[in-house]
């Protein structure tokens, strides 16, 4: 995801922060809805972000592409206002638990790569045989 030239602006509106993000709209009203995000509203109900809904947006599509759940993202966000300390020690659990995930993958596929190698060096072995019967 490559993001567009950073705005010094003090609010923003969703269509902004979604051209600038390269996400969609509806994306960033499920994040308001899921708690994630709270805009205020204009008189005439028009959603206008501030530059820490815009922080908090980077940081919760930064969790994403890391692979966070939503609800992490929210949990390493929200402890920002209590302790930063905490956060970090959070931020470190949640990192921990998914380089774990992530090193367990790598030995799933490693182990896959080789079933797979495996069964395409008897599939060669068995073709060499049948084609070797027919001539």
């Amino acid at each position: 995801m490559e993001l567009k030239k950073k705005s010094k602006k003090n609010h923003y509106t969703i269509s902004e922060l979604a051209r600038e993000f390269e996400i969609s709209t509806r994306t960033i009203r499920y994040y308001e809805e899921v708690g994630l995000l709270s805009p205020k509203r204009t008189p005439g109900n028009q959603r206008r972000f501030t530059r820490k809904d815009r922080a908090r947006l980077k940081l919760i599509l930064r969790g994403k592409r890391l692979g966070f759940r939503l609800e992490e993202i929210k949990e390493m966000i929200d402890m920002y206002d209590v302790s930063e300390p905490e956060q970090i020690k959070l931020t470190l659990k949640y990192g921990e638990k998914k380089l774990k995930e992530i090193e367990e993958k790598i030995e799933e596929l490693k182990a896959l790569r080789e079933d797979i190698l495996m069964l395409r060096e008897i599939l060669l072995k068995r073709l060499e045989e049948l084609e070797g019967k027919r001539k």
